[in-house]
């Protein structure tokens, strides 16, 4: 991901200008508050101590608390995480939540620790930054190969730090500690709910709109699943390992899919229903063949730059939801839009996720737990009052939706300023 920040912050300029910002804000709105690097050492199960590269960027708290993510990853850098943080920012202003932009990360690959190392790992973390952390300062929640475990052990050590149990300080914690229903599918439902506003502006009708996923973890599988129940025909799933394509016209439901995925630790060559399997009507694919599937929709739900200059021109959906945060190299929107491609960026697509995290922090400060109904109800307002701000924006200015999401965001948060 080396020199997407330049990238991010030269597209989010030219959006500013757009809307005729002043340079000086442009400059502090590109601009992190603060960027904080820490090697955090832990006790290894064999007794040695092992160092970790770690870090939490903030970006702009005009606007109310910083929010974002933990990511612990190999490929973790500074410039990975100072884009995440600026686009955290964005999104929060896109969809009107009062909260600025943060992430967090370590380097490392998290299969190689063993579950307690992982526990001194996360609370190490919370150690090292907990001056920069609190419900009204900043406010962490999982990302990429963290998750409710790792979100509760994080939120014990800062309530054990600070003397008192300090629930909101961290989100998307098991239910069981304070966090909120229909989080797990909060990043899928709030891209189901852009999508289907999408597929009306475009006059698509439903049934028979073909759509292929990459990446078939928490997001992708449950997009997959929400998407297959409202009538979309799933023609393609893959994961880090490869994939399944239906041919001859056929559709798949994803939980048989996972089903058999768990079975047997990848997605299978067949598209099986219990024990019999179909190998004549589908066939294993690649990623890379998966993102050129002629398919109405591409979810892109895997990791960053997935499209790029180098496979642009072939890709053959009309419409890409974006659900991977950077999953589009943003030099290639422009190439998008000529060639008659909606892109549903993920500032806009994937900003169920923040917004739940929004919810559950606020029930937390209230000493509430809110009903799956009511979250939904919430977020669905919330992600179609959005996406149709941002689309009159887009006509307005003739801008791509990227543009158009970011002069959103970016006006809400210098207005604030």
């Amino acid at each position: 991901m080396t020199g997407i920040f330049q990238k991010t912050i030269k597209q989010a300029s030219q959006a500013a200008r757009l809307i005729n910002l002043d340079k000086k804000l442009i400059k502090r709105l590109i601009t992190p508050q603060r960027v904080v690097s820490k090697k955090v050492i832990i006790k290894l199960d064999s007794g040695g101590n092992k160092t970790f590269s770690a870090y939490r960027v903030q970006f702009n708290n005009a606007r109310g608390p910083y929010k974002g993510g933990i990511r612990f990853h190999p490929q973790v850098n500074l410039d990975e995480i100072k884009t995440l943080a600026f686009l955290m920012a964005i999104k929060c202003a896109v969809v009107g939540i009062p909260m600025g932009g943060a992430k967090g990360g370590v380097q490392l690959n998290p299969k190689e620790l063993s579950f307690n190392e992982l526990e001194r790992l996360s609370r190490a973390w919370v150690r090292a930054f907990k001056n920069y952390l609190g419900p009204h300062q900043d406010v962490p929640a999982p990302d990429v190969y963290t998750n409710p475990q790792i979100m509760s052990w994080m939120a014990d050590e800062y309530s054990r730090l600070v003397g008192k149990k300090t629930l909101a300080a961290f989100t998307g914690k098991p239910l069981t500690e304070g966090g909120s229903e229909g989080r797990e599918l909060a990043t899928g439902q709030g891209g189901i709910y852009i999508l289907n506003e999408a597929v009306k502006k475009l006059g698509l009708k439903l049934k028979g709109v073909t759509m292929a996923v990459q990446g078939f973890g928490n997001v992708g599988y449950g997009l997959a699943q929400l998407a297959y129940q409202a009538g979309y025909k799933i023609i393609g799933l893959s994961d880090s390992q490869g994939g399944i394509m239906a041919l001859n016209g056929k559709n798949m439901d994803p939980l048989k899919v996972m089903e058999t995925k768990k079975e047997h630790g990848q997605i299978h060559a067949c598209y099986c229903l219990g024990t019999v399997c179909d190998c004549v009507n589908y066939k294993k694919i690649t990623n890379d063949e998966l993102l050129k599937l002629k398919a109405d929709i591409l979810v892109l739900a895997a990791l960053e730059n997935q499209i790029t200059g180098g496979n642009v021109n072939q890709v053959k959906a009309k419409i890409i939801l974006e659900l991977a945060n950077g999953g589009i190299d943003p030099i290639v929107d422009g190439i998008l839009k000529k060639r008659g491609v909606l892109v549903l960026p993920d500032v806009l697509a994937n900003a169920g996720g923040v917004t739940v995290s929004y919810f559950e922090w606020r029930q937390n400060l209230k000493n509430e737990h809110w009903p799956e109904s009511a979250v939904f109800a919430k977020l669905k307002k919330i992600m179609t009052d959005s996406f149709n701000e941002v689309w009159q924006t887009m006509e307005k200015y003739q801008a791509t939706p990227r543009q158009a999401a970011l002069m959103v965001g970016i006006k809400r948060i210098t207005e604030a300023m």
